[in-house]
């Protein structure tokens, strides 16, 4: 792969951002010639070290992002119904996602498994934390319910989706969703025209 024309897509399962993002991103970086590689992480665990707490935790930050995060899915022409249960801890699906990519040696099946939870957590409104939601889904990539239970919870997986959460840190990720082209980084869903302009200029 020529890593001259690689988009690095960072994001959390949990961020309606980065689901609104997932979206899109596959499309743009066609159209100019670009590769994308999903790289799922914790926003979580960059708290400790940017200070920054979860929207919910922000009363009127919420409140704007509520309505915001619906304008931009109307924009997008993208279904949204927000999750009953947020935010949530997604170790479960970014260990599934190293999974399936290890597995097949490409990223294909683990990308479709990203957009299918993704549609299953923010259009179909199920916990993506509960195996069986996740058996669900992964059972259309040849996996049952017990061979997630038995990924999500190996010490295998934890220290791999462990190791890309590290090395996100490491990149100075602190946000989703994120993602870095030409050692350049663009931040948040509302970059998606920005970063569409560095790729058709060759950045500024």
């Amino acid at each position: 792969m020529n890593l001259e024309k690689q988009i690095d897509f960072y994001f959390d399962f949990t961020s309606p951002y980065a689901y609104l993002a997932s979206t899109q991103i596959e499309a743009l970086a066609s159209r100019h010639g670009y590769s994308v590689v999903w790289r799922p992480f914790l926003i979580g665990a960059t708290f400790k070290f940017t200070g920054r707490k979860a929207l919910i935790q922000h009363p009127l930050v919420w409140e704007y992002s509520l309505n915001d995060i619906g304008r931009s899915a109307r924009l997008l022409d993208q279904a949204i119904n927000f999750p009953v249960k947020f935010p949530i801890l997604s170790v479960k699906a970014g260990r599934l996602f190293y999974y399936f990519q290890d597995r097949d040696d490409n990223q294909k099946t683990a990308k479709e498994f990203a957009s299918a939870a993704f549609q299953a957590y923010f259009v179909e409104q199920k916990d993506i934390t509960d195996n069986r939601v996740l058996g669900e889904i992964a059972a259309a990539f040849g996996l049952s319910l017990e061979e997630v239970e038995n990924i999500v919870k190996s010490p295998e997986s934890k220290e791999r989706f462990k190791i890309e959460v590290d090395a996100a840190i490491e990149r100075k990720v602190f946000g989703a969703p994120m993602f870095i082209v030409d050692g350049e980084m663009f931040w948040g869903a509302d970059r998606l025209q920005q970063l569409a302009k560095w790729l058709e200029t060759g950045g500024w």
